[in-house]
């Protein structure tokens, strides 16, 4: 390796790079979660009741529709509580405030806001209210006006998702196929003591075994070189990140998988580097 020192060098630099492609597909995987989940928890779609609709029977339809797979999440929003959210809301509002005092008393029904665990389930938990026995106490299910910005939801997290897993991929190939042939390239400057080696006798592991070594030693030291860019990224950026998402902190993500983190690069620093060299001398000990 220090014979080598310029060609080790360029291996370690090569496979920094491969290892942090990889390695920021966690933090793309976990930004791409979170987006996804902002979105979808701004989605969800409401059941009015009628004036005359006792509290009772709303907490126990409150209770059934819970126990529906797809549902999330629901609350209770009751008529005084609709009306003291429209006033604070609406406050600055003359008109608004006016037409209500017009009005008299509580124009507003009590209600279920449901929140489903992806946009593609609000249509199976509409069809729950489909039914006869509630037919006496439902006003209205909003999810038909609500429908084409629930689909525009779903077809965009389902295109992140896609998107997502493409791009995985290519990075993936790209880091191990940059990794590959350089290290195969600094292998090929050392095809004449390869050749030398076989003609003395040596075995191939003899051969080979120097060479998975330094694939080795190589992908360890990148490893702890790309975990010490992976920790400063984070914290450069983590501000940054939090102004323009607010609730995604990098260096929180960082800290909170660390070890995941040390583990996947080096594994894959390790991994890459003994692969290769393994494929790469093969090649010299087959001529």
């Amino acid at each position: 390796m220090f014979r080598d020192g310029s060609l080790v060098a360029a291996n370690i630099f090569i496979l920094v790079m491969a290892i942090s492609a990889i390695a920021s597909l966690l933090v793309f995987q976990d930004a791409s979660r979170f987006l996804i989940d902002s979105i979808q928890g701004k989605v969800d779609i409401s059941v009015y009741f009628k004036f005359e609709t006792p509290e009772e029977d709303i907490l126990r339809v409150k209770d059934a529709v819970s126990e529906v797979p797809e549902v999330k999440g629901v609350d209770y929003v009751s008529r005084d509580k609709a009306l003291n959210e429209f006033t604070e809301k609406h406050k600055d509002n003359p008109i608004l405030m006016e037409s209500l005092a017009e009005v008299g008393n509580n124009p507003f029904l009590a209600s279920l806001n449901i929140k489903a665990f992806e946009a593609s389930q609000y249509e199976a938990i509409a069809s729950f209210f489909d039914n006869a026995k509630f037919e006496s106490i439902v006003e209205k299910v909003d999810y038909h006006q609500r429908r084409p910005v629930i689909e525009r939801i779903y077809s965009l997290t389902s295109g992140l998702n896609r998107v997502g897993v493409v791009f995985s991929v290519i990075l993936v190939l790209v880091a191990v196929l940059v990794a590959f042939n350089t290290i195969r390239l600094a292998i090929y400057n050392s095809r004449e003591e390869i050749k030398i080696q076989r003609l003395v006798g040596a075995s191939n592991w003899f051969i080979r075994g120097p060479f998975i070594v330094q694939g080795v030693i190589s992908g360890f030291f990148a490893a702890l070189i790309c975990l010490a860019l992976f920790a400063g990224l984070c914290w450069a950026f983590n501000s940054r990140a939090e102004s323009l998402f607010p609730g995604l902190g990098l260096l929180g993500f960082f800290l909170g998988n660390f070890w995941i983190i040390f583990l996947v690069q080096l594994a894959t620093g390790i991994g890459l580097g003994a692969t290769s060299s393994f494929i790469a001398v093969r090649r010299y000990l087959k001529v």
